[in-house]
């Protein structure tokens, strides 16, 4: 996943993109969160291999994750 799901300033204003292409990981996870399949998917972006969706994903779960906690703060 590493190696596909990147993160560059100079690209897409540092939101993570697929192998540095201008396709965002966030477009492929609204493809597939409107029902799209994979073909369908790849079809419309000839550059995405199967593996790029893929790594979507595990980067999306990677990100879920994550624990966010937070504390409410009491006076004194």
């Amino acid at each position: 996943m590493e190696e596909r799901i990147i993160t560059d300033p100079n690209i897409c204003n540092g939101k993570p993109v697929i192998r540095g292409l201008r396709i965002t990981v966030s477009t492929v996870l609204e493809y597939l969160a409107a029902g799209e399949n994979i073909e369908n998917i790849l079809q419309a972006h000839p550059v995405l291999e199967a593996e790029d969706i893929k790594a979507c994903l595990a980067y999306a779960k990677k990100l879920s994750d994550k624990s966010i906690l937070t504390y409410a703060i009491k006076p004194g």
